[in-house]
C-alpha cells in the first residue's frame, strides 16, 4: 500500500491490562477507586498454555473494557521497580474538582489514601498506589478546557521552572471549598503554594 499523501490516523486510549498475582485484591481496588464494574470473566483467557491464568475484563463507562486484570498465581512484586523500565502511572480524570474532593473523602472512609496530592497548574492531582503498587492518578483540568491547559503546558514560564507544582494538603483545600471558595480561588492559592502540607511529600514514591 503507497503511504504517501495518506493522513494519519490518530486512535485514542481504550484500556490497559495488568498482571497480578493479588487478583482479588486488584479486581476490589479498582471497583472501589474507579467504579470499575465486571463484563466478563475467564479462567482460560489464552487456551492450554501451561500456565494457570485467568482474567477479568471492566469498565467504569460505555467502552466493552478499560481495564483487563490478568491473573498469574506466583507473581512476586517487584521490590526494585523505581530501577526498571515500566509504566510509571496511568490517569483517571473528573470532570469537576468537587468529584475529585467527593472521592478522596468516599475513598479515605474505605482507608484509602493518596501518596502525593499537588496542584500541578493544568491539573489537580491525587497519586494512588494499587495493591501491586502500581501508581494510579486521579486529576481533573484546573482549565476545565483541554485546549487551555494544554497551551499552558506549552508556553507557561511557571509550568516549566516547576511541572510537578505545589504540593497541597487535601484537607486544607475541603475546609477552603466549605468556607464557599471558589474552584479558580482555591486553585489559584493552591498553586502559590498556600495549601502545602505540614510535612513534606515524597515525590520519589511515584518512582
Amino acid at each position: 500500500m503507497k503511504t504517501q499523501g495518506i493522513k494519519k490516523i490518530t486512535p485514542i486510549l481504550h484500556h490497559i491490562g495488568l498482571t497480578t498475582g493479588r487478583f482479588e485484591e486488584m479486581v476490589d481496588w479498582y471497583k472501589n477507586v474507579l467504579g470499575m464494574e465486571p463484563v466478563h470473566y475467564s479462567e482460560n483467557p489464552a487456551g492450554d498454555i501451561g500456565i494457570e491464568v485467568k482474567a477479568l475484563w471492566v469498565t467504569n463507562d460505555e467502552a466493552n473494557h478499560r481495564i483487563a486484570i490478568i491473573g498469574i498465581p506466583g507473581l512476586t512484586e517487584d521490590v526494585n521497580r523505581s530501577k526498571h523500565s515500566r509504566i510509571q502511572h496511568i490517569a483517571f480524570e473528573y470532570d469537576t474538582l468537587d468529584d475529585l474532593l467527593d472521592t478522596y473523602l468516599r475513598l479515605k472512609n474505605l482507608g484509602i489514601i493518596p501518596n502525593v496530592t499537588a496542584d500541578q497548574g493544568v491539573s489537580i492531582a491525587f497519586y494512588y498506589d494499587d495493591p501491586d503498587g502500581n501508581t494510579v492518578e486521579l486529576t481533573m483540568d484546573t482549565f476545565g478546557d483541554w485546549g487551555k491547559s494544554k497551551e499552558y503546558m506549552q508556553k507557561s514560564p511557571t509550568f516549566k521552572k516547576k511541572p510537578m507544582g505545589k504540593y497541597i494538603d487535601v484537607e486544607k483545600v475541603l475546609a477552603a471549598r466549605e468556607q464557599g471558595l471558589s474552584v479558580n480561588e482555591i486553585h489559584e492559592r493552591a498553586y502559590a503554594g498556600e495549601y502545602e502540607p505540614d510535612a513534606p511529600m515524597d515525590p520519589k514514591k511515584m518512582l
